[in-house]
């Protein structure tokens, strides 16, 4: 048994681990986290993982990764919200990861509304706003939260049958 093996292999469960966690931090990258640790655990466990499941999981990587800057910014603009909105947002989002983890609920929600009602001061408008920027903060989690634990689920299987085939 080599030694280096078990420690990739181990690496890639770790890596998997933090991936889950990064879909829901706003500070880590969980989707690519998580296609690190499949690409580690595709060369690393012996034709658990094919070729075609690490192409087609590299495409929901970048497209979720991709949805994650671009949902925000499209749901507030669908809201009416102006840049001030987006803007508040995206500060909201960031003092949130100080309380976490109401804070990244509340965070964004609370930031594009007061960036709405410092552009235009309507309440009925400010509260919509606020409100697309939470559907796309819960959007954009939950499919990166689903991709990772879907990454996860093929790395910790694959990892299984080869400690399986190496005992």
């Amino acid at each position: 048994m080599d030694i280096l093996l078990v420690i990739a292999i181990l690496l890639a469960v770790l890596i998997a681990l933090i991936g889950i966690i990064g879909a829901i931090v706003p500070a880590l990258p969980g989707p690519p986290l998580s296609f690190a640790s499949l690409v580690i655990a595709y060369f690393t466990t012996t034709g658990y993982i094919s070729t075609s499941l690490l192409v087609t999981m590299l495409i929901v990587t970048i497209a979720v990764t991709a949805l994650d800057y671009v949902a925000p910014i499209w749901l507030t603009k669908l809201g009416g919200g102006s840049k001030q909105a987006i803007t508040g947002s995206t500060i909201g989002m960031i003092l949130g990861l100080f309380f976490m983890p109401i804070g990244l609920i509340i965070g964004p929600l609370a930031g594009a509304f007061i960036g709405e009602m410092m552009h235009e001061q309507q309440l009925g408008k400010a509260t919509k706003v606020a409100l697309m920027s939470f559907i796309s903060f819960l959007l954009t989690t939950g499919l990166k939260l689903v991709a990772s634990l879907l990454m996860a689920f093929y790395v910790c299987s694959a990892t299984i049958h080869q400690m399986i085939d190496l005992f």
